[in-house]
């Protein structure tokens, strides 16, 4: 923290004639400017203007250095239990998503498009998971609630990036499930390995323009006054709340396109398990019928919490104190995803656990099998 009590004047005298009248108070053009930052870590500019017949008048800006993070307690006991249940679930979501992402690469079996898309969607999580819970466990252990201006941006960047990467994902993999179980006989033509890559591709481009699109809009906004943020990471509305500008128009069409996008591909993922969950239902195989279910359902569940706790967060009107509610909203859409996607695809997918026993006993298949589309999730 940096503070300067003083004020340090700087004057710029520019005479434009020399033939103009001499005048006795301060030159038309002459700029004192003073830069202060205070306790609050915010920078202080004051400047002063001078005219023939009017005395100086003073502005002041101010800009925020840094942010303060929503810490979860101020009792240290607490602040500690919550570091303990957040470093467990980090780990708890480290160790499922780089097992799926290791046991989708390393095994040529799992080279077809299903896996593919899953592994892009585990190392999403992975990042996505890295981006909040690791700095706020950092601050519930030190008690220090502050993140940098940079720092912020680009927390907010990186959230916003695979959020949308993580639903347009969820998207494609839906569209994948529905050629699967509904157009069998063209699946291969449908899903082939360049048709596969563009997808995942344009999911993550998708998400990175929405990220710019976010954090620029945000940011390009005036921030003083009060810096603490009201949600344990850098998010748009609790940025929104402490700007000083009146004019949010850039943010608010980023968040209406994203508003957009997103009831589209919920709209289209519905229309893909509604045609999936009939096809399943005309299964002769009553065990099949049951697998097929009891893997539909947590996926539809999962993109369901997700879609609508974010769209809640970004849609309420902003509260002057955050609630209970608020935190655990956050949580839903940030924490609860990237943990319970590899319990959801692994625990409840033979061919992930006779994948992971190849491995670990060191047989490997020699040829991949991207042209052999698998439906054994369903199976």
């Amino acid at each position: 923290m940096v503070s300067i009590s003083g004020c340090f004047p700087v004057t710029l005298s520019q005479n434009l004639s020399a033939s103009w009248p001499t005048h006795t108070g301060p030159s038309p053009l002459s700029l004192h400017e003073g830069l202060k930052m205070d306790s609050k870590a915010s920078l202080t500019v004051s400047t002063f203007k001078g005219s023939q017949h009017h005395l100086p008048e003073m502005t002041n800006v101010s800009m925020v250095a840094e942010f303060l993070l929503l810490g979860f307690s101020d009792i240290r006991e607490l602040q500690l239990v919550h570091a303990t249940l957040f470093l467990l679930i980090y780990l708890l979501a480290l160790l499922g998503n780089l097992l799926i992402v290791a046991v989708t690469t390393l095994d040529q079996h799992l080279h077809t498009p299903m896996y593919f898309f899953l592994k892009n969607l585990s190392f999403i999580d992975l990042c996505y998971i890295s981006t909040t819970v690791p700095k706020s466990i950092f601050n519930s252990l030190t008690g220090d609630r502050s993140i940098s201006f940079l720092g912020c941006v680009s927390q907010l960047f990186l959230v916003v990036l695979f959020a949308a990467s993580e639903f347009f994902v969820l998207t494609t993999m839906s569209y994948d499930r529905y050629a699967a179980i509904c157009s069998p006989l063209r699946y291969e033509l449908i899903m082939n390995k360049t048709a596969s890559v563009r997808m995942a591709a344009a999911s993550w481009l998708i998400g990175c323009v929405f990220g710019v699109l976010f954090s620029a809009s945000t940011f390009s906004l005036t921030f003083c006054g009060s810096n603490a943020v009201q949600k344990f990471f850098c998010d748009a509305p609790p940025l929104l709340k402490i700007s000083c500008s009146e004019d949010h128009i850039g943010i608010d069409v980023s968040v209406a396109t994203a508003i957009v996008l997103d009831a589209i591909c919920f709209f289209y993922i519905i229309f893909s398990y509604v045609h999936i969950l009939s096809a399943v239902l005309r299964m002769p195989s009553s065990e099949g019928r049951t697998k097929a279910f009891s893997t539909c359902m947590p996926h539809l569940t999962v993109i369901i919490i997700f879609l609508f706790t974010g769209a809640f967060a970004y849609l309420k009107p902003p509260s002057d104190s955050p609630s209970a509610l608020d935190l655990l909203v956050s949580m839903f859409y940030t924490v609860m995803p990237p943990t319970v996607n590899p319990l959801i695809y692994s625990l409840r997918n033979r061919d992930l656990k006779a994948a992971l026993g190849r491995i670990l006993k060191g047989t490997f298949p020699q040829h991949s099998l991207w042209d052999k589309m698998s439906v054994s999730m369903y199976q």
